[in-house]
Protein backbone atom coordinates (compact mmCIF):
# COMPACT_ATOMS: atom_id res chain seq x y z
CA UNK A 1 0.00 0.00 0.00
CA UNK A 2 1.70 3.39 -1.08
CA UNK A 3 2.31 5.90 1.57
CA UNK A 4 1.27 8.75 -0.73
CA UNK A 5 -1.17 9.02 -3.44
CA UNK A 6 -0.58 11.64 -6.30
CA UNK A 7 -3.19 13.43 -7.66
CA UNK A 8 -2.68 15.39 -10.73
CA UNK A 9 -4.99 17.46 -12.60
CA UNK A 10 -4.04 18.76 -15.96
CA UNK A 11 -5.45 22.77 -17.20
CA UNK A 12 -5.52 24.03 -20.65
CA UNK A 13 -2.69 26.02 -21.31
CA UNK A 14 -4.65 27.62 -24.05
CA UNK A 15 -8.13 28.98 -24.11
CA UNK A 16 -10.09 26.89 -26.07
CA UNK A 17 -10.85 28.11 -30.01
CA UNK A 18 -14.77 26.32 -30.35
CA UNK A 19 -16.28 25.59 -33.47
CA UNK A 20 -18.09 27.59 -35.88
CA UNK A 21 -22.03 26.55 -37.31
CA UNK A 22 -21.52 24.33 -40.80
CA UNK A 23 -24.45 26.30 -42.62
CA UNK A 24 -23.03 29.72 -41.49
CA UNK A 25 -19.29 29.30 -41.66
CA UNK A 26 -17.52 32.09 -44.05
CA UNK A 27 -15.67 29.89 -45.49
CA UNK A 28 -18.02 27.54 -46.73
CA UNK A 29 -20.25 30.79 -47.80
CA UNK A 30 -20.51 30.06 -51.69
CA UNK A 31 -23.47 32.65 -54.00
CA UNK A 32 -24.31 31.12 -56.97
CA UNK A 33 -25.76 34.85 -57.56
CA UNK A 34 -28.61 33.41 -59.62
CA UNK A 35 -32.18 34.91 -60.77
CA UNK A 36 -33.71 37.80 -62.97
CA UNK A 37 -31.02 40.99 -63.77
CA UNK A 38 -33.07 42.86 -65.66
CA UNK A 39 -36.76 42.97 -64.99
CA UNK A 40 -39.57 43.51 -67.78
CA UNK A 41 -39.53 47.01 -70.10
CA UNK A 42 -35.99 47.91 -68.87
CA UNK A 43 -34.14 48.27 -71.72
CA UNK A 44 -30.83 45.86 -72.29
CA UNK A 45 -27.72 46.00 -74.48
CA UNK A 46 -26.65 43.38 -76.75
CA UNK A 47 -25.21 40.30 -75.19
CA UNK A 48 -26.25 41.55 -72.02
CA UNK A 49 -27.17 38.85 -69.31
CA UNK A 50 -31.20 38.81 -68.22
CA UNK A 51 -31.24 35.82 -66.08
CA UNK A 52 -29.24 33.52 -64.53
CA UNK A 53 -30.78 30.37 -63.74
CA UNK A 54 -30.52 26.14 -63.19
CA UNK A 55 -31.93 24.60 -65.71
CA UNK A 56 -34.71 26.03 -67.85
CA UNK A 57 -37.18 27.88 -65.51
CA UNK A 58 -37.52 30.37 -68.39
CA UNK A 59 -37.51 29.34 -71.84
CA UNK A 60 -36.10 31.53 -74.90
CA UNK A 61 -38.18 33.53 -76.60
CA UNK A 62 -37.43 35.66 -79.41
CA UNK A 63 -34.00 38.25 -80.16
CA UNK A 64 -32.38 36.04 -76.59
CA UNK A 65 -29.99 33.18 -76.30
CA UNK A 66 -28.60 30.37 -73.71
CA UNK A 67 -26.02 30.53 -72.70
CA UNK A 68 -24.02 27.35 -71.56
CA UNK A 69 -24.76 27.45 -68.25
CA UNK A 70 -28.54 28.31 -69.13
CA UNK A 71 -28.38 32.00 -68.49
CA UNK A 72 -30.38 33.84 -71.00
CA UNK A 73 -28.84 36.99 -72.91
CA UNK A 74 -29.83 39.57 -75.23
CA UNK A 75 -29.13 39.18 -78.92
CA UNK A 76 -29.41 42.70 -79.84
CA UNK A 77 -30.51 45.99 -78.06
CA UNK A 78 -33.89 46.28 -77.04
CA UNK A 79 -36.72 46.10 -74.32
CA UNK A 80 -37.31 42.55 -72.03
CA UNK A 81 -40.59 41.37 -72.21
CA UNK A 82 -41.76 38.41 -70.41
CA UNK A 83 -44.65 36.32 -70.73
CA UNK A 84 -46.75 33.17 -70.46
CA UNK A 85 -47.50 30.29 -72.97
CA UNK A 86 -49.51 27.16 -72.09
CA UNK A 87 -47.26 23.97 -73.25
CA UNK A 88 -48.31 20.42 -73.25
CA UNK A 89 -50.88 21.96 -70.52
CA UNK A 90 -47.86 23.34 -68.35
CA UNK A 91 -48.05 27.87 -68.11
CA UNK A 92 -44.18 28.04 -69.06
CA UNK A 93 -42.69 31.89 -69.06
CA UNK A 94 -40.61 32.76 -71.49
CA UNK A 95 -38.30 35.86 -72.48
CA UNK A 96 -37.66 38.02 -75.20
CA UNK A 97 -36.31 41.22 -76.52
CA UNK A 98 -38.07 43.53 -78.09
CA UNK A 99 -36.28 45.49 -80.51
CA UNK A 100 -35.76 49.34 -80.40
CA UNK A 101 -37.19 51.62 -83.40
CA UNK A 102 -34.72 54.03 -84.59
CA UNK A 103 -37.11 56.69 -84.21
CA UNK A 104 -37.52 56.26 -80.46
Amino acid sequence: MPIFQLDLQFFAQKKGGGSAATNCSHKSYNPNNLGVKIFGGQSVKKGSIIIRQRGTKYKEGQGVFFGRDYTIHAQYDGVVKFYQKNIRRQKRTFVSVLPLIKGE
